[in-house]
């Protein structure tokens, strides 16, 4: 089963991304506060019905034990909607999203596993295809980059947020690696409360953001901001498969998760009438390969 729910997991983040970059592409310089509120609305409620359907029991101290790896998730997520505002989806996506290399790599350095050569060949693969994509973005755009650093103000934004994708990257992949250990190694946590806690962590910031957003005189209309509610449902469907896939297998589970860029680029392409090269879908077919390598990995 890890296996579909990584795979679920890919399908919804792929979606959400490009939500995501919809939304925050709109004009206003809190968008990326703006989606956390939504992705914490959506989260608190889905939080809400899955206690009460399943009758969980959980305490504050729950929700306090998981409050790093919720941190961690939650920083690197906005810091990855802000950076969506500046930089195309095709080029912060996949620099982001080698974190889910690095998380299996620190999994398998600090617990020693070891795993059959077709896993090192996937993950492999999976590292050469999102790195090869992040090259080939960025060698694209270096013409475009090179005008905006004529205009001292926009180049230094347009340098500044080169930053973000790599600050999510190194977040994300932290808060993955501690997630490896609260739900699978360490057994810290059940899948169910570490979805809940975080979820509800999300929910606390999706409040007192509003908070600060209507402090500030913000305006918030949920009807013109339609893109950022949908980004936020299929996150926490994905959240919500992410959860079990982590908590079954989390060193084959990260990679596959963490390479649902290749998704997100390929929508970017048909929907925000993007063009791909030869070489793109070359890098994107690597990714494929690998990934279904460790699906079928029996492991």
């Amino acid at each position: 089963m890890w296996a579909i729910y990584a795979l679920l997991t890919f399908a919804c983040w792929g979606i959400a991304d490009l939500f995501y970059k919809i939304g925050n592409y709109q004009n206003g310089e809190y968008n990326h506060l703006k989606t956390g509120i939504f992705v914490g609305i959506v989260m608190g409620i889905h939080a809400s019905i899955y206690l009460l359907y399943k009758g969980i029991d959980i305490r504050m101290l729950d929700i306090i034990k998981y409050l790093p790896v919720s941190l961690f998730y939650i920083l690197s997520m906005v810091i990855g909607y802000k950076g969506l505002k500046y930089l195309e989806l095709s080029i912060s996506s996949p620099i982001q999203n080698t974190s889910g290399v690095i998380t299996a790599i620190l999994l398998l350095i600090f617990f020693k596993e070891r795993y059959d050569i077709p896993f090192y060949v996937a993950t492999i693969l999976i590292f050469i295809g999102i790195f090869w994509l992040s090259l080939l973005e960025i060698k694209k755009n270096r013409i475009e980059r090179e005008n905006f650093r004529k205009n001292n103000k926009v180049g230094k934004i347009i340098l500044f947020t080169m930053i973000f994708p790599l600050i999510y990257c190194l977040l994300d992949g932290a808060g993955t690696f501690f997630d490896g250990i609260y739900l699978d190694k360490l057994k810290i946590i059940s899948e169910d409360v570490a979805l809940v806690s975080y979820e509800y962590t999300f929910l606390i910031y999706a409040v007192i953001t509003f908070i600060y957003l209507k402090l500030k005189h913000v305006k918030f209309s949920v009807s013109s901001e339609k893109p950022k509610l949908m980004a936020a449902i299929f996150e926490t469907m994905g959240q919500f498969f992410y959860v079990f896939a982590m908590g079954i297998n989390a060193t084959i589970s990260a990679p596959i998760v963490g390479s649902y860029c290749i998704l997100s680029m390929l929508l970017s392409r048909v929907f925000l009438k993007e063009k791909l090269e030869k070489k793109e879908y070359m890098a994107i077919f690597l990714v494929v390969i690998g990934i279904v390598i460790l699906a079928i990995m029996d492991v």
